[in-house]
């Protein structure tokens, strides 16, 4: 470094401006985080609009909200949508952590590399400057032999170009450490916004606790009494059963719908297959008249208007690929005997046993802890997300060929309509919601639309 010092201002002046200059980085073309929120939301409208249709066509062929279970409605959604947040934000924060742990890493090896790289150029220089022959027009005036000359020069491109390399590379480190802060700073600004939304989030889950805890007291007797009349039980399955109905409806409408947009895809797909062989053929057809040995030496291409002859057919063959069928549910078939049950806990009703003087379950009860961790048995796809009267917050999903599974009574869903899931995920949280009294899963499995005993296809166990 002494002898670094004793180089010319001009030398050190380069170097300062190098590093300076470089900091004129354009911002990266990042997504926000609140635009790539707005996108999903974006994709799930279409869906929610039908389900909230579907929910207000039921409710139009009831009576009024008179039903005890109904004043909690607003209040066990709002805990549902509030939990649900929270998971999905602290998914989202472990992922900016995370990213943001990864960024310090890349940080710490650019700077090292940075750092490297500017003590070669800085002892380049040094060099360079000592050894005092960086003037080309006094090389070229010196009179000296003229292959000496010749040969210097070239030593001399040599080594502006090794010169020339070293500060791009310097430049390509320095941008790449500005990029890097720059997205370090990004995931701050994004645990910050995330951590506030956190905040939120609390304070309105422990408000809407609280306000339910306070209609439970109110309405605990006409809870009590709502639970036991068999007219009420009766009037839930049929609910059930038209919402099971309809959700089929819609998902075969979807699976056609898809697969029209597969088939033309495909169609897109192969038209512009065709028509790039064909370039590709046509530009190898003008590569050979242009070949030493051809009379003209000119590209010519087939013109049907002013060619004698028509142009000769360019022969190109196409392999479809075949649209991927739509579930058939064969995949969810072959897990019969051995699905695991969605949540441990004490199975307190089983498939086909009788509910006091109402009808009998269709369904099993496992009776679990405010909070126990609801599974989805098999992957599949969420259908539906919502509150509905008799079960609270429920989430169904479809398991191909109208294999359904449902899970009600939830403190909360965890996933949104449209949401694709695998064996195993937590898709919800366990409660007593839409009136139950004791906190737990209601759990039915459904082919068709009808009911079938889920302890036939599944352990006792989670």
């Amino acid at each position: 470094m002494q002898q670094f010092r004793r180089t010319p201002f001009a030398v050190r002046l380069l170097s300062s401006l190098l590093l300076a200059g470089t900091f004129s980085y354009a911002q990266a073309a990042t997504t926000p985080r609140t635009a790539q929120k707005k996108q999903i939301e974006a994709e799930r409208a279409e869906l929610q609009q039908k389900l909230k249709a579907l929910k207000t066509d039921i409710n139009k062929t009831e009576s009024a909200k008179d039903k005890a279970s109904d004043a909690l409605e607003d209040s066990e959604q709002a805990i549902s949508d509030a939990n649900r947040s929270l998971r999905d934000l602290q998914s989202e924060q472990t992922q900016t952590t995370e990213k943001l742990r990864q960024l310090k890493e890349q940080q710490a090896q650019l700077s090292l590399k940075v750092e490297k790289q500017k003590t070669q150029l800085s002892e380049f220089l040094r060099r360079q400057y000592m050894r005092g022959d960086s003037d080309r027009i006094k090389l070229l005036l010196s009179g000296d032999n003229p292959n000496r000359i010749n040969r210097d020069l070239q030593y001399m491109g040599y080594v502006s170009q090794t010169q020339a390399k070293m500060i791009a590379s310097l430049k390509v480190s320095l941008l790449e450490i500005e990029k890097n802060t720059q997205q370090a700073q990004e995931a701050k600004d994004d645990l910050d916004d995330i951590a506030k939304e956190e905040h939120e989030h609390k304070i309105l889950l422990e408000s809407e606790k609280k306000r339910r805890a306070s209609l439970l007291t109110q309405l605990a007797d006409k809870l009590h009494a709502q639970k036991k009349e068999a007219d009420n039980l009766q009037k839930n399955e049929q609910r059930l059963s038209s919402l099971v109905s309809r959700l089929n409806q819609i998902m075969e409408e979807q699976a056609k719908a898809d697969l029209a947009r597969a088939a033309q895809a495909e169609k897109l797909r192969l038209e512009k297959q065709v028509a790039e062989k064909i370039r590709k053929e046509r530009e190898k057809q003008a590569a050979q008249q242009t070949k030493p040995g051809s009379k003209t030496g000119k590209i010519t291409y087939p013109n049907p208007i002013d060619a004698d002859e028509p142009p000769a057919k360019v022969a190109v063959k196409i392999e479809a690929t075949p649209i991927a069928s739509n579930n058939d549910g064969s995949e969810f078939k072959s897990l019969k005997g051995s699905l695991r049950l969605p949540v441990r806990g004490e199975l307190i009703a089983k498939f086909g046993s009788k509910r006091g003087d109402g009808p009998s379950w269709k369904g099993l009860f496992i009776k679990a802890a405010e909070g126990a961790e609801i599974k989805a048995i098999a992957a599949g796809k969420v259908v539906f997300a919502e509150w509905l009267r008799g079960f609270g917050n429920m989430i169904i999903v479809d398991h191909g060929g109208q294999y359904l599974s449902l899970y009600s009574n939830n403190q909360a869903v965890l996933k949104h309509a449209g949401d694709s899931v695998k064996s195993g995920d937590v898709i919800a949280s366990a409660g007593n919601s839409g009136g139950n009294e004791e906190s737990g899963l209601y759990f039915e499995l459904r082919h068709q639309g009808r009911v079938f005993d889920p302890l036939t296809w599944t352990g006792k166990n989670p």
